[in-house]
């Protein structure tokens, strides 16, 4: 009985003792900074930008201004300007291919060979035409030299040399009929050889031997590698800024890293009825055109041409639509909010509209653990052959730990 009435007494007592630990607040340490110290977050903020970042020339680039064309855009393909569609001027078989496409030829070269079997007789037949014409021609001139002596003598009748002269000029008619057969004839000769008209390549094949084809039948083309051309079209809205020798950049399919340059050679007199644009022919400036025919284009005409500032896409930090960079100055990060204009897609770049001067240096690949206020070491190149962007990021390696352990 003893045991249990203290039992009973000690049990409020115990939850009394709990009870005032649970009231009390927690430790003066763990719920508010002493006195005059700085909140944690901001004592971060100072680790990190007391910590220096080292940064390489490379990764650095300085803001100038740069020429940026205005005009109208041009897309189209690139097409030879020498090009001839081949085709079969007599109906025959295909009796030979000398040429598959890609290769070369030269001025004259056979490509395609047809049937000349029955022009070959027709050949014949027209000159044997011709012959026996000649041969009545060459009787019928006899016959009026003679009835011209007996005239000449009383010895025949007026009547008798006309008619002879008659047969004689009915006889050249058919000569000069048998001679034109035979032209006839040798030229459809000359047409079951297709041969090539100028220097250049074969860009594609139609027919094979075996293959019996009409006259108009396009059998084989040939194209001049050389004459390559930008054949684009343009707006007709923007058609006011076209004018001949206007300077052109413009960048092919199949050639990413290259950016090719031409002028305005001529400009169609009249818009498609349909897509309302207007055709614009591009010559290449220099010797470097594509030799390849049908690549698609795009590019720009340089109607007018500015100075402005402009800046890689990679050196662009957004936070929702605002924009910004990291300049360094006095050997400090500062984060300066820009405008950008219109991104150029070819050259990956925006044009700064405010915010950055010519000769600001911005980093290049800014990361998101940089400090406002931050300060800078430049570290020199190094002079070893064969040391480059590796050794740099190496270089680089202790300050971005650094910043990373001070978060």
């Amino acid at each position: 009985m003893v045991f249990h009435r203290f039992s009973m007494v000690a049990l409020p007592v115990a939850l009394l003792v709990v009870l005032a630990g649970c009231s009390r607040g927690p430790a003066p340490e763990a719920t508010a900074d002493a006195p005059g110290a700085k909140p944690a977050k901001a004592a971060k903020a100072d680790a990190k930008a007391t910590l220096p970042l080292l940064i390489a020339p490379e990764d650095l680039i300085t803001v100038r201004p740069d020429s940026r064309a205005h005009g109208p855009l041009i897309t189209g393909s690139i097409q030879p300007e020498r090009r001839a569609d081949l085709r079969a001027e007599v109906a025959a078989v295909v009796m030979q291919v000398a040429k598959e496409n890609g290769e070369a030829v030269r001025t004259g070269d056979l490509l395609v060979r047809l049937d000349d079997t029955a022009i070959r007789e027709n050949l014949g037949s027209a000159q044997e035409s011709a012959r026996a014409a000649r041969q009545a021609l060459e009787q019928a001139q006899r016959q009026v030299e003679r009835l011209k002596t007996l005239q000449a003598q009383g010895m025949s009748p007026m009547q008798v040399l006309e008619d002879a002269e008659v047969r004689r000029n009915n006889a050249q008619s058919e000569v000069a009929a048998a001679e034109s057969r035979v032209v006839t004839a040798r030229q459809q000769l000359r047409r079951t050889e297709v041969r090539a008209p100028f220097d250049g390549v074969v860009s594609e094949r139609k027919v094979s031997v075996g293959d019996t084809v009409q006259a108009g039948r396009e059998l084989i083309k040939v194209v001049d590698p050389r004459s390559m051309r930008f054949e684009g079209l343009v707006s007709a809205d923007r058609m006011h800024e076209l004018k001949i020798g206007q300077a052109v950049s413009f960048r092919v399919n199949g050639y990413p890293q290259d950016e090719f340059a031409g002028t305005v050679k001529r400009v169609d007199a009249a818009a498609n009825a349909t897509t309302r644009q207007v055709e614009v022919l591009v010559s290449f400036a220099g010797n470097d055109a594509p030799r390849v025919a049908g690549l698609y284009a795009e590019g720009r005409i340089a109607s007018a041409v500015d100075r402005v500032l402009s800046v890689p896409d990679s050196t662009v930090v957004r936070t929702g639509e605002a924009t910004a960079v990291w300049r360094v100055q006095d050997n400090s990060l500062r984060r300066i909010a820009v405008k950008l204009g219109e991104r150029d897609e070819r050259r990956g770049e925006f044009p700064v509209q405010a915010g950055l001067a010519e000769g600001d240096r911005i980093l290049r690949n800014p990361g998101s653990t940089l400090v406002e206020g931050q300060q800078v070491e430049l570290t020199a190149a190094p002079a070893v052959a064969g040391v480059g962007a590796d050794a740099v990021k190496a270089a680089a390696a202790p300050a971005t730990a650094a910043v990373k352990n001070a978060k």
